[in-house]
């Protein structure tokens, strides 16, 4: 169940953080959803932050449990000539069929999911054979950086229904046996120093 006050309060941070996220993240985003097919699937699509870099006329089934995103996702969707197929499920049971989908979307997202790994054997579950996971997620680190990721765990992950940023998901996808699996790593310049540290990539059913 999704907290009443934080689904609303995320919803809105969400959607007031579009610009910003365009800023740090845009033009790694237009790279990793280039050429994408004219369906996809993504989990926790939040307000639509993504829906900007898919073509027009792209069908987007929307795997989102926060029904205090729902309009903004339908808004972002007419704004931007998407298709959108919206399913208020949790990213560990999707409900879609077996082998049904060429790709699956997660950005910032794979650090909120309860049960990581189950969200990933969905995923798999999910994709066809040489389907795709397209993700772009913060990650564990240790250093100085990581030491911010301690101190700040549990109030983050209480203010941001569930965020987990001491949670090692390059670990968890090398963990989740997909045929192939290229993982980028770097670090962006935000003013949210725990969720710097990402990685991008692609992992290949």
């Amino acid at each position: 169940m999704n907290n009443p006050v934080r689904g609303r309060l995320n919803a809105a941070i969400l959607a007031a953080a579009r610009g910003y996220d365009h800023f740090l993240s845009g033009q790694r985003k237009r790279t990793l959803f280039a050429a994408l097919p004219d369906t996809v699937v993504e989990i926790g699509p939040g307000t639509g932050t993504n829906f900007r870099y898919y073509r027009p006329g792209t069908t987007v089934v929307a795997i989102e449990p926060n029904p205090h995103m729902h309009t903004r996702l339908r808004r972002a969707a007419r704004r931007h000539g998407v298709t959108l197929e919206l399913r208020a499920e949790s990213a560990e049971r999707t409900g879609l069929a077996d082998a049904s989908t060429d790709v699956v979307v997660s950005t910032l997202v794979l650090c909120t999911v309860p049960d990581q790994a189950a969200t990933l054997a969905e995923i798999a579950r999910v994709l066809r054979p040489g389907g795709r996971l397209v993700f772009l997620e913060h990650v564990r680190v240790d250093g100085w950086y990581g030491a911010v990721q301690k101190a700040v765990e549990r109030p983050w992950r209480w203010l941001f229904e569930g965020c987990d940023v001491h949670r090692d998901t390059a670990e968890a996808l090398h963990k989740a046996g997909f045929a192939d699996l290229t993982v980028e790593r770097y670090r962006v310049r935000s003013v949210l120093l725990p969720i710097n540290p990402q990685i991008a990539g692609w992992a290949v059913r």
